[in-house]
């Protein structure tokens, strides 16, 4: 039998898990393509905004910023920091903590549906090998004596799904962990510029808020009244 005839014998089942490798190929290239994107190193910029923050503050850097127009989720988390800088460092964290959710929505998307491909691919190899040997069984039942011939549709179903649907599951689990560990870099970034902006901000708040010295007052003179020479 010639693996032609062995993709014709696999039955309906062996297509559903052709289009789920399909997709499973198709959203790899998207992820990766994403995470190209999104993984540019924004090092160099992040410490050009530093700088450019102690020297001339947020708003400066800020700009900055926004005429490099760099993709990366570590520069839209240093974005929404510094716009909210003039309010103050609690603001600016409220602010980043916001924009890092959004763009861990960005980079781990696409990971759940790898996810689940890579469980129901086997279930449904499972399936088509339950089916298989079902119709070979059957064929007992329709004759005493049945040729090898006659047994290979079921057995060949039965096998040809099983590997099917192992192969779709490998490649998925082994796709959503690659690109799950490269998103988990890229995220460590963006909470590392988080965790920073705070301590950018505070020496030129603490500057911009110097206490204004008080001046003591002398002391008043105490008066006394004394109402010992008063009249009997």
């Amino acid at each position: 039998m010639s693996p032609l005839d062995l993709l014709r014998a696999a039955g309906p089942l062996l297509w559903v898990l052709l289009a789920l490798s399909l997709y499973v190929v198709y959203l790899t290239a998207m992820r990766i393509q994403a995470m190209r994107r999104l993984g540019q190193d924004a090092s160099a910029l992040i410490e050009r905004a530093r700088a450019i923050t102690a020297e001339s503050g947020p708003a400066a850097a800020l700009a900055e910023v926004d005429r490099s127009a760099h993709p990366a989720p570590a520069v839209q988390v240093l974005r929404a920091g510094l716009h909210r800088a003039d309010r103050g460092p609690d603001a600016a964290v409220s602010a980043m903590q916001s924009a890092l959710l959004a763009e861990d929505s960005r980079l781990y998307a696409g990971l759940s549906a790898l996810s689940t491909a890579a469980q129901v691919a086997p279930l449904l190899g499972l399936l088509g090998t339950v089916i298989g040997m079902v119709r070979s069984f059957l064929v007992f039942s329709q004759t005493s004596a049945p040729t090898p011939a006659q047994l290979a549709t079921g057995i060949s179903e039965a096998l040809v799904n099983t590997a099917a649907g192992l192969v779709v599951a490998i490649i998925a689990y082994v796709a959503r962990n690659a690109l799950r560990a490269r998103a988990d870099r890229i995220a460590t970034q963006a909470e590392r510029v988080r965790e920073d902006l705070p301590g950018w901000l505070t020496p030129r708040l603490a500057a911009a808020h110097v206490p204004t010295p008080v001046v003591s007052l002398p002391p008043r003179p105490e008066v006394s009244l004394s109402f010992d020479g008063a009249h009997r």
